[in-house]
Formats: C-alpha cells, structure tokens, sequence
C-alpha cells in the first residue's frame, strides 16, 4: 500500500499536472482540418438505410440540432487537443440535451446525465468541453447576445470546478450515496418563478408512466395489445408501413417474434436474479421500431409492450450499441468490454446516481448487440425554448454539478481533477474561449452540411415528408 497516497497529496499531482498541461492551453480548439461530411457519412454506415434520410432531416433544423448529431466529428477534433493525461470513465456525448430527471426504483425523482450510448474511458475534459460548447452553440440559436452566452458557460465551468473541489474532500462512499433530487434543487432556488417552472415540470413527469403511455400508442385487438405505426415514428418492421427494406436481414425474418426471442433470452441473464424473478411476471404482447433523439435515428431501437397478470403495462427500449465514437479517437484508454451493449450498461452504472433495474444487453440477430431499459419511466428534459439567459444559467450551473458529481464517482479522481482545476477562473476563462471558436466551427460545418444537403449530396427528410407517404 506504499502507493496509497493521502488527499493532500493528491490535490498536489493535479497542481503539477499543469506544469505539462497549463489550464489555458485548454482553449484549443483541435485538429479542424478535416472533412465534416465524409466523418458524418461514416457514422451514418450501417444505419437502416431508409431512415438515415430523416437523422439529416432533423440535423437541418439549427447549428445546435447539428450539434446535438455529430458527436464524431467533434471527438476527432477533440483527440487534437491538449489534456491533463487523467484519463476515466466518461459520458462521450454530454451535450446539454443529455441531462435529465428519471424515476429511481424507490419512485425518486433525480437529475442526471440520462444517455451513455458513447460511453468509454477517456479525458474527463472532453465532456466538460462538449458539454460547454454545447451551451455556446445554443444560447446563439436562442439569440442571446455574446456576453450573455460566456457568462452561461462561464457559470457551467464554475459549477463543475467548485463541485469537484467538495467532492474532492468527501469519502468514496458519500460519493457514490450522493444523489441529486428534485428536492434539493428546489431548496437551491432562490426565486419562486423558477420554484413554481420546476414544480410545474415535477407534475408533468409524474404522469409520464407506462399506464399513461399504454392508451396513446397501442390498442387492444383479438385479445392481445398491439401498438399503433405511425411512422417514421414508431411503426412495425414487418407491418406494412415498415421503413426496413425487403432485403434487410430483420426483415427476411418475417415475424418480430425471431428477434424478441434472440434478444430476450440473452438479455434476461445479464439481470440480477431478483430482477429476472420481478420480470417474469410479465408476457410480451408487441414489439415495434421506435426512432429516437437525433444522433441514434437510423440505429435499430425497438419497443417491447409486455403487460403483467392485470394488464398492467410494462415498456422496454431496446437500442442498438455500436463502437463508441471516442475509441478511435482517445489518446489512452480502451474499452474493458467487447461487447458494446455491456460497455454502455457498465459506464451508465458507473456514473449514475440510481440505474434502472431493468438495464442489461445482449445480441441480436446477425449479431449486433444492444442494451436494454425501460422506455419511459417519469423522464424528463429541459424545454429550452421557454427558458430566458438566467434560467438557463441555472439549468447551466445544475448540468455542471451533474457532471462533476458523475466523473468524481465513476474515475475517483475528484482530488486529482480539483487540484488541477485551483481556485481562479483560469480554466473556466480558457473554456469561455474554446466554446466560443467551437461554436464559431460547428456554424462553419453545419453551413457545409446544409450545402451538401441542397446538392443532395445527402438526402435530407422530414417527419412531415415521411409521414405523407404514408397518409391517405
């Protein structure tokens, strides 16, 4: 244990990692020379080809829809810039939309970062630097002025720095026990307007239950519940309004049961036995594709409906996992797991507070794997357009503390990350700058991205186009 160094010493080596790393240098903005839309047509391979259409079409709606798609291309340009060389579980993607509040198994209501489909050991800054950028680019698509949207990452940094600094001081158990409840960020507002918003969004999320989405999405027929297609939504692989093309491997299948029962089986045995115990007491009834979010459109997702001896419902997401972005990418650091469904679950166990009982991964057919959760269980996330600069400053600083709370538990580094951080703005200040020249390159590649979908270079599709070929 002669190796076994006390917290003194430890806020120490972060402090000399500046000697190697100075905090300003953090301001770089990476290796840009590079083609944007060649990185995007790799990410878009082996996607279901007729959908892929429509992840451009969400893309096109602003520089931050852009954004929020094209996680490779800024894990290129990150892979170009300078680091501390501490190195740990990260989120790989923690751009703002990727925060938000779920259900607990004890039905709590906490905030977190809630997607880990890129996952994997890496620099913690390259999530505090997507994440800032991420601030950036959308504060000018809400059109905030200039020194509003450098005070909002300002105060993301700020808030990471100084949680970090506490959860450097706590033990590895206080840590891990460390939850961040509604509750508490009720306490922590100081204006009743915010109050009332979040209480407003409390209630709402409290309805978000599976008994509440049964009704809106399936239908009872000949005894069994089937759930409606309305695509590009959600709709049947085998079903007559399938988007999978007659020669797609799940499509010559014929009937979804050969993919339930390839992917159930396996998955089961990744749960716990009490969990596994708690399953079996439902029967599945349907299985559809559902589109997600904007970076994952094009991957395979499905909906399983299964109801318990009451009907009761019960819906689980299944997403397709595939290498992560970062791994060709990360200047050390390499996957634990070959399977890309266990890498997912094992980082989204690392660093979240509470994870879903439910949570586990198995292969498909033809061999893909994917991970398993609940679909939709009192989740939550932020309505942007409805916030003004201040309330999103706060939504800023809350994010900030996520984060912070996620890298201390998930790489136990909290003391070396913190000593290297120190007390001044210097690192946020370096932050403000490097937010500032991304957001300026993100504006650049999505002009690229959109000429390139007028040439039709890339097929671009909107949900309105989708669903008319489809209406009668």
């Amino acid at each position: 244990m002669s190796d076994f160094r006390n917290n003194k010493q430890r806020l120490g080596d972060g402090r000399e990692l500046r000697k190697k790393t100075p905090r300003k240098a953090h301001s770089v903005i990476g290796n840009v020379k590079r083609d944007p839309i060649k990185l995007l047509e790799a990410s878009s391979a082996g996607r279901v080809e007729r959908l892929v259409p429509l992840r451009y079409g969400r893309m096109l709606a602003s520089p931050f829809a852009f954004y929020r798609g094209t996680a490779i291309i800024q894990a290129h340009d990150l892979a170009g810039t300078p680091d501390s060389g501490l190195v740990q579980q990260i989120c790989g993607d923690c751009h703002l939309m990727n925060f938000g509040g779920y259900a607990t198994p004890e039905r709590s209501l906490l905030f977190d970062i809630n997607d880990f489909d890129e996952t994997h050991p890496g620099p913690w800054e390259w999530d505090l630097k997507r994440l800032a950028a991420s601030f950036m680019v959308a504060a000018r698509h809400l059109g905030f002025k200039a020194g509003a949207a450098q005070d909002i990452v300002h105060a993301t940094v700020r808030s990471y720095q100084q949680k970090m600094a506490e959860y450097a001081g706590m033990g590895a158990l206080d840590i891990w026990y460390d939850r961040i409840t509604y509750d508490r960020i009720l306490a922590s507002l100081s204006k009743n307007q915010d109050r009332e918003l979040l209480k407003a969004r409390i209630a709402r999320a409290s309805q978000r239950t599976h008994g509440n989405l049964l009704p809106k999405i399936a239908d009872k027929v000949d005894g069994r519940w089937r759930m409606s297609d309305a695509p590009p939504g959600l709709f049947h692989i085998h079903g007559k309004t399938t988007l999978f093309k007659a020669n797609d491997d799940w499509a010559k299948l014929g009937k979804w049961d050969a993919i339930f029962d390839r992917l159930f089986g396996e998955y089961r045995q990744t749960l716990s036995a009490s969990h596994r115990h708690l399953l079996g007491n439902f029967r599945i009834q349907d299985m559809a594709f559902k589109v997600v979010g904007v970076g994952s459109v094009g991957t395979r997702c499905l909906v399983m409906l299964l109801i318990d001896h009451h009907e009761h419902p019960f819906f689980l997401q299944v997403k397709e996992s595939r290498a992560s972005v970062l791994a060709a990418y990360v200047p050390s650091g390499r996957s634990a797991y070959s399977h890309q469904g266990q890498r997912v679950v094992a980082g989204q166990r690392l660093m979240q507070a509470s994870s879903d009982y439910f949570l586990g991964w198995a292969k498909g057919p033809s061999g893909r794997h994917f991970y398993i959760r609940q679909l939709r269980d009192m989740k939550t996330s932020a309505e942007l357009e409805s916030f003004d600069a201040r309330q999103i400053a706060i939504y800023a600083r809350l994010c900030g503390w996520v984060l912070a709370r996620g890298h201390a538990r998930a790489g136990g580094l909290a003391p070396e990350i913190s000593g290297y951080l120190g007390d001044s703005g210097a690192f946020a200040d370096a932050m403000v700058r490097y937010s500032g020249d991304y957001a300026d390159q993100v504006e650049r590649d999505f002009e690229k991205f959109r000429d390139a979908c007028r040439r039709k270079k890339l097929i671009a599709r909107t949900e309105q186009e989708f669903a008319a070929d489809f209406s009668v």
